[in-house]
């Protein structure tokens, strides 16, 4: 089968393209209708990663993605589609088998706010998203963490639960439901779903009403029981969500895949910590990592078939092994390895591991570090570990008897074992004093280079970090310098300097006697240049529970999360602006490096940073990142309690309930599903008496349409830089950018209404003021 015949190339400025099965065919989906996956039907989804940041043969991500109620003949069109993409694609691609509502970090990161799960199949005239379409009725069950999902439930309350988010959709309204268990996060990130189904399926003409207190709520409680009929009996509880814990992450196993004769061979080979030395190149393997998910590692000498056989391989090891066949599965290439893969290893080595494809050896190369540069580029800040060039304010206290005594700044550097010591860095950044604090311990049982990890974290400059890229035979200038300051520290005693293969009897005498020791030329300890990883986190039943962002942004911090920052020499915990769980993030940074499969040092720093407040050594691992980000906005509990503006009233929405034809589920007497026909008329698809508009005020809300007062368009003038009591009657101040022609918010903002209304609040704040619609 040749994958380009009937489908459009792929286009190389987009990152994520995907196919679903039709008639056991391979159709392309628009990118209107990402996110929504139909449950009859199997998708292929490929990811290519078009960061500039991105790595010159960077590999990519092919998901076969398959659907709770998909038929063997989608499944097997969508196996043959993968195999030969993949076969196109080449070995710098890794496989992933994906199942509904067990999907990995990796792909439901695609899709933001969450992923849509649709009943049934693929409509005949495969339009998979109707845009501007208001004859619906639904109920979506919402429910997740940072990775939200949404699923088609019956329309009714027998659906509802405690403990998760429901959205009752009818079209021009949309009703989110909070059960009186859920979170204020998982409220936010529910209303982030709602707001963007409202946005790309209504175009931004439907209203949105919140529930969070039922007595408090009785104009939408109206609506939904004339859907739902009365509710009857009490709401049972949510079911428990079955996340993996990092303990149970941590156990994994490596196995030797063979065939002997014609026998198929699984043995056992390796528990943490796995070294990659265990991978030999014309060989195959299979890494089970506790059962959560499967990864099968190809050499690059393995053959043809074996390849081939992969997922039928990983198939046959879940089901031997009574694993559930939702298991996620995860094919790697060697030299192609993803970095939730190479994390499982003690280290892992990119030198090594491309050396051994090209067959040579790298000599190790000296690379200048210009810490003048530190402020302009944080990318390098976060490199070096170094908010500047250290020529900041420096303040250190000794912790004895649970008082805090400041150290005299002569003594600064020398850090006595037994002690625990405080040490305040004071530094500027964009006309701001900024502020890192240390807290320095001696690791009990431990000594030497291990000990003295953290204080070489506290002091660059001092420290020999600078060297650390350099080829080092013997000694340097700089060394010698600094043995003899330490010198003069330890002992006041006279000194001699020793030279080697010139040592004097005594010499050997105070070491306890001659004997060999290593002389040939040192390099110095790699640094695994390792992909940074980011982790919202959370716990269950007491212990940490981590959902990995992958492709990670500033837009993935929100103001009720706990994020950690993996960088492999430094532990971030991001803690956002209505979260006050420092405590637990600390604990969580020290259990995730206790419990991480690849043996981490403990003595691995664990830095705190607060929203609003990040240093370079931070901001530096993201992409882009906007300092003015952390403007005030709208969170969910002001969305809910509503701000001051123009909407419907409150009849006019009664009025539109009343005109709805009601029907009645058989045998029951309640009311059930709706037409949906309005007084006014047949129901068309514009939508144009439903326009964006402003809150009403209460703890139910109406995120609701404009004035019926307002029809139509108005001239730009009338809008620009007017004060709100200057606009026209029924204009909302705060949208005031709405009431433009479709033609006028072109010509101003440079994009559709659509696209705009897409993007983060902030963003859209920040252009309307540029603009003078704020």
């Amino acid at each position: 089968m040749d994958i380009s015949k009937g489908l459009p190339a792929i286009q190389s400025h987009r990152d994520l393209h995907i196919w679903i099965t039709e008639n056991q065919k391979m159709v392309p989906v628009p990118e209107g209708a990402y996110g929504n996956f139909f449950e009859e039907h199997c998708y292929v989804v490929l990811h290519v990663p078009q960061s500039p940041t991105a790595t010159q043969g960077a590999s990519s991500d092919l998901h076969y993605w398959v659907g709770k109620e998909a038929g063997a003949e989608a499944q097997g069109a969508a196996a043959t589609f993968v195999q030969r993409l993949q076969e196109e694609r080449g070995a710098l691609t890794v496989l992933h088998r994906e199942a509904q509502a067990h999907e990995s970090d990796c792909f439901r990161s695609y899709f933001r706010p969450g992923i849509i799960y649709r009943k049934g199949g693929l409509p005949s005239d495969l339009k998979h998203v109707e845009t501007n379409m208001f004859n619906i009725q639904r109920l979506l069950h919402i429910r997740g963490r940072k990775h939200v999902s949404a699923t088609e439930v019956e329309l009714s309350w027998n659906s509802f639960n405690k403990g998760d988010i429901f959205l009752l959709d009818l079209g021009k309204m949309m009703i989110q439901w909070n059960g009186p268990k859920t979170s204020i996060s998982e409220k936010a990130r529910g209303l982030a779903l709602t707001y963007s189904l409202r946005d790309r399926e209504r175009g931004g003409r439907a209203q949105i009403g919140v529930v969070d207190d039922e007595v408090k709520a009785p104009d939408l409680m109206q609506i939904m029981e004339s859907v739902l009929g009365r509710r009857v009996g009490s709401l049972h509880a949510a079911t428990p969500n079955k996340d993996i814990s990092q303990l149970q992450k941590a156990n994994i196993r490596l196995y030797h895949v063979y065939e002997k004769g014609k026998d198929l061979v699984v043995l056992e080979l390796a528990t943490p910590p796995l070294t990659q030395d265990l991978l030999q190149e014309e060989d195959f393997y299979i890494l089970d990592q506790g059962g959560f998910k499967i990864y099968v590692w190809q050499g690059r000498m393995s053959s043809l078939q074996e390849r081939k056989a992969a997922f039928s391989r990983a198939a046959g090891f879940i089901q031997a092994k009574g694993y559930p066949t939702y298991t996620n599965v995860e094919v790697v290439n060697d030299g192609a390895e993803s970095a939730a893969f190479k994390q499982l290893f003690q280290i892992w080595s990119e030198k090594r591991s491309r050396n051994r494809q090209l067959g040579r050896v790298d000599k190790p190369t000296h690379v200048k570090r210009d810490v003048v540069k530190l402020h302009s580029q944080p990318e390098l800040a976060a490199q070096l570990r170094m908010v500047d060039d250290g020529s900041g304010k420096v303040e250190v206290w000794c912790m004895q008897d649970l008082c805090r005594q400041p150290v005299d700044p002569k003594l600064h550097g020398k850090l006595c074992a037994g002690n625990c010591y405080l040490v305040l860095y004071t530094y500027q950044r964009l006309g701001r004093g900024q502020y890192i604090l240390y807290l320095w311990q001696e690791r009990a049982g431990h000594h030497g280079r291990e000990q003295s990890a953290p204080t070489t974290r506290l002091f660059h400059v001092q420290g020999s970090d600078s060297y650390s890229t350099k080829t080092v035979e013997g000694c340097n200038g700089d060394q010698r310098e600094m043995a003899r300051v330490a010198v003069t520290v330890i002992s006041k005693k006279n000194e001699e300097t020793v030279l080697e293969g010139q040592e004097p009897p005594h010499f050997w005498e105070a070491l306890g006697g001659r004997a060999p020791y290593p002389s040939n030329k040192r390099l110095p300890e790699e640094v695994p240049s390792i992909q940074p990883r980011l982790f919202e986190c959370s716990s269950q039943m007491g212990c940490l529970v981590l959902a990995e962002v992958v492709f990670f942004s500033q837009e993935d911090l929100g103001p009720y999360d706990v994020m950690l920052l993996d960088t492999w020499q430094e532990i971030f915990l991001w803690l956002g602006g209505a979260t006050g769980a420092w405590k637990e993030a600390v604990a969580w940074g020290q259990e995730y490096l206790k419990a991480h499969p690849a043996g981490r040092s403990l003595a691995t720093p664990i830095v705190l940073v607060k929203q609003g407040h990040e240093p370079p050594t931070f901001t530096g691992w993201f992409f882009t990142w906007d300092p003015y980000k952390w403007t005030p906005d709208l969170s969910h509990k002001e969305v809910v309690e509503g701000s001051p503006g123009t909407a419907l009233p409150i009849s006019e929405i009664r009025a539109e309930v009343n005109s709805f034809r009601l029907s009645r589920w058989p045998g029951n007497g309640r009311a059930g599903a709706m037409s949906l026909q309005a007084l006014k008329g047949s129901q068309d698809s514009s939508g144009n008496e439903l326009m964006r508009g402003p809150k009403l005020g209460g703890t139910s809300s109406f995120l609701s349409s404009t004035s019926t007062s307002i029809n139509g368009a108005l001239p730009r003038e009338q809008l620009m830089h007017q004060a709100a009591e200057d606009l026209p009657e029924g204009v909302d101040p705060a949208r005031r950018e709405f009431y433009l022609s479709d033609s006028d918010f072109q010509d101003i903002f440079g994009k559709s209404k659509e696209e705009f209304y897409s993007m983060a609040t902030w963003r859209q704040r920040q252009e309307k003021k540029q603009l003078g619609f704020f």
